[in-house]
């Protein structure tokens, strides 16, 4: 009987995140419809931010050494205006926010710290720091400072940059190709009718909608029959996608020819197993220039093993530079059992620096309600067989943060 080419947890990432090493073409697309994609090329300063000295509130604008006189107001100055420097001695500017401020000033007092004011002068007070509510030209960003590097996700905070910039088209790697199957003759789709010998075939929309959530567009390429022959027939149509996604059909029963289907095309096996629970019998490798990735037919094994071992390789794929899971800190705060000799994948929450274990980590990889009541997932040590209380953790959002 053929036996898993088992690999530990963390040979499973290395190997995984080495499998393919392909370039990305580029696109140009606008800042608008960017959203989630991946810069293919660094982005400079194109304009000095701040692009003019301008007050950082509302008061008066004057010279440092003028300071604790009563000081005569020459101008008022709004937003939008740019008034040349016309001061002399013992005169200020009457400045709003975000207003340029003229050259013959170095210093801003906001109305509210003044001694006193009208509406023809203001005793300005000596408590003022020079520069004080003065922003100057280029102080945040100037021409020429590399503002993001290619390999950088678009966000919302990026895009407010790029406007900044008066930057609307940018270059983006191309969004790579996701084909996604899943087996058994046992499933219905949901929009189908399921009798009580009969699943509903959950991982497929499941894995779907979380490679959406994470900006990848994939196809659902519908399920496999249990029959070795048409699996061939299946994948041979499939060479032309970056990446296939399967589920299920991946153990060693006598109806799991997935992996035979796959050699078939070409495979070549990284690794067929992965010593954890749950999950242990995901497979990943190539198939030319194809990743494969076949995750367990159980649908809680076969979600947080695409969030841990899939993603990755799929933002790796994309041209992100950031695809490491970030893990955080915690305190565990109930005592629970692992299971001795595997890394243990258990589910629970994180609220406010502290992780509670999911029903005291029983329930099986059949299940759905553990992944929908948690948002995080803790990964336990190979050897370990109890996770204390007050202990400190690391564990994973769900949500998905990822560092380079």
């Amino acid at each position: 009987m053929k036996e898993f080419n088992t690999v530990s947890f963390n040979e499973a990432q290395e190997k995984s995140l080495t499998l393919l090493k392909k370039e990305i073409p580029l696109e140009w697309i606008s800042i608008f419809s960017a959203l989630s994609r991946v810069l293919a090329e660094n982005v400079t300063c194109k304009k000095n931010l701040p692009a003019f000295n301008n007050a950082a509130m509302d008061g008066f604008a004057f010279k440092h050494s003028d300071s604790g006189k009563i000081l005569k107001i020459k101008e008022t100055i709004y937003a939008g205006m740019s008034v040349l420097p016309t001061l002399s001695d013992g005169e200020c500017y009457k400045i709003m926010t975000g207003a340029q401020v003229p050259s013959d000033v170095d210093t801003i007092i906001p109305f509210e710290n003044c001694i006193s004011y009208d509406e023809k002068s203001s005793h300005v007070g000596d408590w003022a720091k020079k520069g004080s509510a003065l922003r100057l030209k280029g102080e945040e960003q100037e021409e020429g400072n590399i503002l993001f590097e290619a390999g950088e996700l678009i966000t919302s905070q990026v895009i407010s940059m790029l406007v900044s910039q008066g930057i609307t088209t940018i270059p983006v790697y191309k969004k790579i190709t996701i084909a996604i199957f899943s087996t058994g003759d046992e499933l219905r789709e949901p929009w189908e009718s399921a009798n009580d010998d009969e699943i509903y075939n959950v991982n497929s929309s499941a894995i779907l909608s979380l490679l959406t959530e994470h900006g990848f567009d994939a196809d659902y390429c519908g399920v496999i029959p249990d029959n070795l022959e048409e699996s061939i027939k299946y994948f041979s149509k499939m060479k032309e996608y970056d990446a296939i996604i399967t589920t299920g059909g991946i153990s060693m029963g006598e109806a799991d020819f997935v992996e035979a289907a796959l050699v078939a095309n070409g495979l070549t096996t990284s690794f067929h197993g992965i010593n954890i629970k749950p999950g242990k019998p995901t497979m990943m490798g190539t198939m030319g220039n194809t990743l494969v990735a076949s995750m367990p037919g159980n649908p809680l094994a076969a979600y947080v093993n695409t969030f841990l071992f899939l993603l990755p390789v799929l933002k790796k794929l994309q041209g992100d530079s950031s695809f490491y899971h970030q893990r955080v800190l915690a305190k565990n705060i109930e005592e629970f059992k692992v299971k001795n000799g595997r890394v243990n994948i258990v589910l629970g929450t994180l609220n406010d620096g502290k992780f509670t274990v999911f029903a005291k980590n029983k329930y099986g990889s059949g299940m759905l309600t553990p992944i929908i009541k948690s948002n995080a997932i803790l990964i336990s040590c190979e050897n370990d067989s109890m996770v204390e209380e007050n202990c400190e953790v690391k564990v994973l959002l769900l949500s998905g943060l990822f560092e380079k």
